[in-house]
């Protein structure tokens, strides 16, 4: 595998040395790596799910196309959230074209990760103490539509008057 991958990544003039193949190792060690990756590769059909949020998580942009599944959605979601819909291609000519762009154009890649770290802190994707208030709210909100004995029904959980995410310590 990482002979044929090196081979493809030369013919479309993108230098095999940048592919990186790593041993398995701890949680935490993994979680480093990311810290030297330019741009994580969603797989399709079956796209990551912890492992995108964990790149973005530590900063690295994920490149993904969208599925007609759950699980070839959740990329694309975890990037829409964020605000990076630039990261989400439809085909798959389009997700080679955007990550051959992008591996052609390292500082287009930095300022890209710049922004995924300043996202990470600001989006809400990874703000718990917001998402466990707005999931408060909406038990909060059922328990109060049964106890009044109405059916249950949609309802949109409102913008909570809560401080915005903390910055990372």
């Amino acid at each position: 595998m990482e002979k044929n991958l090196r081979a493809e990544s030369a013919l479309r003039g993108i230098n095999p040395d940048r592919l990186v193949f790593a041993a398995h190792c701890s949680y935490d060690e993994h979680l480093g790596r990311y810290g030297v990756a330019d741009l994580a590769l969603d797989t399709f059909g079956f796209g990551g799910h912890t492992t995108a949020s964990d790149a973005l998580w530590m900063g690295c942009p994920i490149a993904t196309r969208i599925g007609n599944t759950f699980f070839g959605r959740v990329g694309a979601s975890l990037l829409s959230v964020m605000g990076l819909p630039e990261l989400i291609t439809t085909t798959a000519g389009e997700y080679e074209d955007l990550v051959v762009k992008l591996a052609n154009t390292p500082g287009a890649l930095k300022a890209l990760r710049r922004r995924v770290e300043h996202l990470r802190d600001s989006s809400s994707l990874f703000d718990s103490e917001r998402k466990t208030r707005e999931l408060e709210w909406a038990y909060e909100h059922m328990w109060s539509t049964y106890a009044d004995g109405l059916a249950p029904r949609a309802f949109d959980v409102p913008e909570l008057d809560l401080p915005p995410n903390r910055p990372r310590k």
